[in-house]
């Protein structure tokens, strides 16, 4: 086991039971003509965490530990897709309608696709979500269960959403939930600096939060 400093105390890290979940990188999300642009977001905000976000993925990697994706995406018939959820946003463009990138947030079209600098490479797990959580309506938890995974780091977009949504499902099932600050972001800084304070409030009530530099000192080491 190795401590990590992290808020509100140190992490314990234990090599053998941690994954690494990257939280929706995808196009639609971090570029412009995206579905997070047509919404009137300041997509740039995400560019700025790829690189940050890179290390991390790379640090998992060459230490040897899992790194799972995920991607917010819905099947070309919509048939996963609750009116609730599409009739939000921005009413001149919602999912599945077409877009500068293709069909939005519709699996297999080129702005559902992972950004390519944090694509998956052979062997890592890709979980398509139809919903914020990572847990809904997908296989993530039998994975993680058959892996022996009882530890999750965390980094992604947004902050305050599908980032947040995940570690709170996860917590509820029992799994210990670290979010490295530098590899998460949101359109708004005054929401994921709220999520942060919510997440590792009250001794941890949802996760720790962690600097990149001492995560990845410290799985280096594991």
């Amino acid at each position: 086991m190795t401590d990590i400093v992290a808020q509100p105390f140190a992490f314990p890290l234990r090599r053998n039971a941690v994954a690494l979940i990257v939280i929706d990188m995808q196009r639609d999300f971090a570029e412009a003509g995206g579905f997070g642009a047509s919404l009137g977001n300041d997509v740039a905000r995400v560019g700025k965490i790829v690189p940050d976000v890179k290390r991390l993925i790379e640090g998992f990697r060459e230490a040897g530990l899992p790194v799972i994706h995920t991607m917010e995406c819905h099947r070309p018939d919509l048939t996963d897709l609750p009116p609730a959820k599409r009739n939000r946003g921005n009413p001149s463009l919602r999912i599945g309608d077409e877009g500068p990138m293709g069909r939005i947030l519709i699996a297999g079209e080129p702005g559902t696709a992972i950004l390519a600098e944090l694509a998956p490479v052979d062997g890592e797990i890709v979980i398509e979500k139809p919903g914020k959580g990572a847990f809904y309506a997908t296989p993530l938890g039998e994975i993680l269960k058959e892996r022996g995974i009882s530890q999750l780091v965390f980094a992604g977009v947004t902050t305050e959403v599908c980032v947040q949504t995940t570690m709170r499902e996860a917590n509820d099932r029992g799994y210990e939930c670290l979010l490295v600050e530098e590899a998460t972001e949101s359109y708004f800084p005054q929401f994921k600096a709220a999520a942060i304070e919510m997440i590792r409030a009250q001794g941890a009530i949802v996760g720790w939060t962690a600097h990149l530099d001492d995560l990845l000192e410290g799985i280096a080491c594991a």
